[in-house]
C-alpha cells in the first residue's frame, strides 16, 4: 500500500488518541519508520500489522480500528489528498456511490502502481443500494463499513450499511446493503 495509508493511520492515532500512542503503536508492530512517504509503496503486511498494533495499544478490536480510519480516510485523508475528485463524484450520496466504480481510475492518475479494489452497486434504489466490494486484499470490510460511514457524514446523509455477503465466509467477494434517507430539500 501506499505511504499515504500508513500515514493516516498515525493521524487518526494522534488526532484522536495522543502521539505517545502512535510511537507504541509502531514499536508493537516492529516499523522504525519516523515519516512514512505518501507516493511511496509500502508491504501490505506493514499496515497490517499497524492496524493489529493499534487495537492492541488503544484496547480496541481491530474492526473498531478499522471502522474508524475508513471514516477517518473520507472525512480527512481523502478530502485533503484529492478533494476535488471526491466532489466530482457526485452531488449527493446515491450519486458518488452508484459513480464509485470509476473513482479509482481517476486515482490511479495520481498513484500509477495502485492495487485498488473494484466496486459495483446493484439493487439500486432511490434509498438503497448493494454495493459489491472486490480485493485482493482480506480483512478490510470494516474499512468498508468506516467508509460508507464517513460519506454519508460527507454527504449529510446518514446511512447504514449491513454486510449481506462476505469474502472471509466463502463467498466470492464482500457485498453491502447500503440504506439512507433521502435528504429533505428546500
Amino acid at each position: 500500500m501506499y505511504g499515504l495509508v500508513n500515514k493516516a493511520i498515525g493521524e487518526l492515532v494522534v488526532g484522536g488518541f495522543g502521539k505517545a500512542n502512535w510511537e507504541a503503536i509502531k514499536a508493537r508492530a516492529g516499523v522504525d519508520e519516523d515519516v512514512f512517504i505518501s507516493n511511496q509503496g509500502y508491504p501490505d503486511e506493514l499496515t497490517y500489522q499497524l492496524v493489529g498494533a493499534a487495537a492492541e495499544v488503544l484496547k480496541l478490536t481491530a474492526e473498531q480500528v478499522l471502522v474508524a480510519f475508513g471514516e477517518h480516510w473520507v472525512l480527512h485523508t481523502s478530502m485533503r489528498n484529492y478533494g476535488p475528485m471526491m466532489k466530482s463524484g457526485g452531488k449527493t450520496l446515491r450519486e458518488f456511490l452508484i459513480n464509485l466504480p470509476n473513482f479509482h481510475t481517476r486515482v490511479a492518475m495520481i498513484y500509477p502502481k495502485l492495487a485498488p479494489p473494484r466496486f459495483e452497486c446493484t439493487e439500486v434504489t432511490e434509498t438503497s443500494l448493494h454495493l459489491h466490494y472486490m480485493t485482493h486484499r482480506p480483512g478490510l470490510t470494516a474499512f468498508v463499513s468506516g467508509l460508507l460511514q464517513g460519506l454519508g457524514k460527507l454527504y449529510e446523509t446518514p446511512c447504514t450499511s449491513t454486510v449481506i455477503a462476505r469474502k472471509d465466509q466463502g463467498e466470492d467477494h464482500d457485498i453491502f446493503a447500503v440504506q439512507w434517507v433521502q435528504p429533505e430539500t428546500s
